[in-house]
C-alpha cells in the first residue's frame, strides 16, 4: 500500500466544485440539521425535568390552628360588608405530582361560600377554604370590630364550636 499525497491529485484539484443540475443546494441550515442530534426517546427529557422538579409538602395544622383560622373566617364574615383586608397563606396542590407549593396573596374578601368552601378576593381570586394556612386581617372598619369568635373566645385562643367554617372540613 503506497501512501498518496496531494502531488497525486494535482490533475483535479483546481477544477471547479460540482453542481448537480437535478439537485439544488442544500441551504447551510440544512446541511447543520443533518448533524444535530437525534432523539431517540421522544419526550424522555420532558419526563426528566418533571422528575426533577421539586415540590412542597403540605403542612398538617393542629387543632389550635385550625381554630385560629376557623374565628378569623368567622370574623371576615361577620364583617363582610366591609370587605375586610387580608393577607392569606394557602397550599395550591401540583397538578402533576404529589406536594405543591404555599402562595400568600393580599387582598380585600368579596365573598365566602360555606357550601362550596371557597372564599372569593375583589379581584376574582378564589382560595379553597380547606387550603388556607394562615389568615392575617389587615383592616376592619376599627370601631365596629368584635375581636371575639362565634363561640365567644377571643381571635387566637382555641374553642369549641361545632359551627365554625374551618371544622365543617373536618366531618366532611
Amino acid at each position: 500500500m503506497t501512501r498518496r499525497t496531494i502531488n497525486d491529485y494535482q490533475d483535479i484539484i483546481h477544477l471547479p466544485h460540482f453542481t448537480s443540475r437535478n439537485h439544488p443546494r442544500m441551504s447551510m441550515e440544512a446541511r447543520a440539521a443533518q448533524f444535530s442530534p437525534f432523539a431517540a426517546l421522544t419526550g424522555y427529557d420532558a419526563a426528566a425535568k418533571e422528575t426533577a422538579r421539586l415540590t412542597g409538602r403540605r403542612l398538617e395544622l393542629d387543632e389550635d390552628e385550625k381554630q385560629k383560622i376557623s374565628d378569623r373566617l368567622n370574623q371576615i364574615v361577620a364583617h363582610l360588608a366591609q370587605s375586610p383586608s387580608v393577607e392569606i397563606t394557602y397550599f395550591v396542590p401540583d397538578e402533576r405530582k404529589d406536594g405543591g407549593e404555599y402562595h400568600t396573596v393580599t387582598g380585600s374578601v368579596k365573598k365566602l361560600d360555606a357550601f362550596q368552601r371557597m372564599l372569593t378576593l375583589s379581584d376574582g381570586q378564589k382560595i379553597p377554604i380547606n387550603e388556607i394556612a394562615h389568615i392575617d386581617i389587615t383592616s376592619i372598619d376599627e370601631a365596629n370590630i368584635d375581636m371575639t369568635g362565634i363561640d365567644g373566645t377571643d381571635i387566637g385562643e382555641a374553642g369549641t364550636d361545632d359551627k365554625a367554617i374551618f371544622r365543617e372540613a373536618d366531618n366532611d
